[in-house]
């Protein structure tokens, strides 16, 4: 029943740049399994950037080479570092994953999001 907050979004300029935060809003033993999603008006929440199983990292073709996805597991903290922004990555930015202990994991529950807005 974790609780993830996402924060850093904000209005900035097409070619500009943004770091996202996701952090736990408890003490954990470990994030596990993370990934960054984002949902645009009228459109279904997609996948952007993830940590998979065994620390792999994917990305959304769309954002591939501009979005840099990073984990500071010492704060239990995701970030989305987003670089050479587009109008279309305008959207509400969710992370998502798992919490874990040593004998297993957890799903988070869904956050708030945060506002990204990516004029021309």
């Amino acid at each position: 029943q974790e609780q993830l907050v996402e924060s850093g979004g904000d209005l900035v300029q097409a070619g500009g740049s943004l770091r996202l935060s996701c952090a736990a809003s408890r003490s954990i033993f470990s994030i596990g399994t993370m990934g960054w999603y984002r949902q645009a008006p009228g459109s279904e929440r997609e996948l952007v950037a993830a940590f998979t199983k065994g620390g792999k990292l994917d990305y959304a073709e769309s954002v591939e080479g501009r979005f840099t996805i990073a984990r500071d597991n010492d704060k239990n903290t995701v970030y989305l570092q987003m670089n050479s922004l587009k109008p279309e990555d305008t959207a509400v930015y969710y992370c998502n994953g798992d919490y874990c202990y040593n004998h297993g994991c957890y799903a988070f529950t869904w956050g708030q999001g945060t506002q990204v807005t990516v004029s021309s």
